[in-house]
């Protein structure tokens, strides 16, 4: 059943994976090739399986013979970085959701000014004009840790429930089945594959091809350094969550405890991650940069400014800039949040369920 319209990019789509399954030339660069293999005809749900399965390394656009000036005009990446871009749109829940992802940067940056301003004006209401002008030792002297749990656990919900009905539908669309059905080591090996992120070494292991014909491992560095910072800011947050209800020792913590460790580690790897991010999305060749309403920029953005953010915090303990930093913080931090749902972010999501699929086909 076909469960995705067809639209121009999928078509642009199913001509060029004709093309390259009669060639087969690229067929060891990433797991795009073997998975095209698989089919003889291209429809819709398949190509979407294709584009959330590649991880834009280029690799396959500099070795191409039928690209431009070819009249054949192949261009995987390209083509493959709409369809993706498509999907986001098409599949996001609720419905309504989709003139937020067709406007990335203004809902990014509209969602950090209301919530900033939200929180600055609920900080006034509670505290007066003062609380601007003087000193705290602690962020709960100026919002209450119930106020911020609460915030966020709700946001967090909100951001689990647009998850689940977004990556069900494409599981659907995937034509996997059920979760509880499929093999452990299939999720074992697509887990690696998504901590390693093998498919941006480019065929060959000496990574992508932003900048021409010249392979270069940065674009996967930064990656893991994005990752991985926030994966130890998460883990920062969680134990944080323990210390306070578990073992009755709330915040703020020294330098040399868990959540302060975990949490300064994770938001230097995500500073320079995020922007090592965009500086390597500025190197990209243009005939491989599509356009993608500017949700790339603003996850990218947002995750640099969350991290800057909350590593001048605890600088600014003591100061009578804290509260402003800290509302500050807050509403980036809240838009990052709607990003993870309406967003960018998505893309990873899905490019795990592609993935899942992938490893779930290879097994006999």
């Amino acid at each position: 059943m076909q469960l995705v319209e067809t639209s121009p990019q999928h078509e642009e789509g199913a001509r060029i994976m004709t093309i390259c399954n009669a060639c087969r030339y690229c067929e060891g660069h990433c797991a795009v090739f073997p998975a095209m293999e698989k089919h003889l005809t291209f429809d819709a749900s398949t190509i979407e399986y294709l584009a959330n399965l590649c991880h834009q390394c280029g690799a396959c656009f500099q070795h191409c013979q039928y690209a431009e000036p070819h009249e054949f005009a192949v261009n995987v990446p390209d083509t493959f970085a709409a369809v993706r871009t498509s999907s986001y749109v098409n599949h996001i829940w609720p419905g309504m959701a989709r003139p937020l992802v067709r406007h990335g940067r203004t809902f990014s940056f509209v969602s950090a000014l209301l919530a900033t301003t939200a929180f600055s004006i609920g900080v006034y209401l509670e505290h007066g004009g003062q609380v601007f002008s003087r000193s705290h030792d602690s962020f709960y002297e100026v919002i209450p840790h119930g106020v911020m749990a609460g915030t966020f656990s709700l946001l967090g919900v909100a951001v689990l429930l647009v998850w689940t009905m977004s990556l069900v539908r494409f599981w659907r669309i995937l034509g996997l089945p059920s979760a509880f059905f499929i093999d452990r080591q299939t999720y074992v090996r697509a887990l690696k594959s998504m901590l390693t992120l093998e498919n941006l070494g480019g065929g060959h292991g000496k990574g992508c091809y932003q900048h021409g014909e010249r392979a270069s491992q940065i674009k996967r560095w930064f990656h893991h350094l994005t990752m991985y910072g926030f994966l130890l800011c998460f883990a920062a947050t969680s134990l944080g969550t323990v210390y306070h209800y578990v073992l009755q020792f709330p915040a703020p913590y020294d330098w040399l405890t868990g959540p302060k460790l975990l949490g300064t580690l994770g938001g230097v790897s995500l500073l320079f991650g995020s922007a090592g991010l965009y500086w390597s999305r500025r190197q990209t060749t243009p005939e491989i940069d599509t356009e993608d309403h500017g949700m790339g920029v603003s996850l990218i953005v947002l995750l640099f400014a969350t991290s800057l953010s909350g590593l001048a915090l605890p600088l600014l303990k003591d100061s009578s800039w804290l509260v402003v930093a800290l509302c500050l913080h807050l509403g980036i931090v809240v838009a990052m949040f709607t990003c993870f749902a309406w967003g960018k972010f998505m893309h990873g999501m899905y490019r795990a369920v592609a993935l899942i699929k992938s490893e779930h086909d290879e097994l006999p």
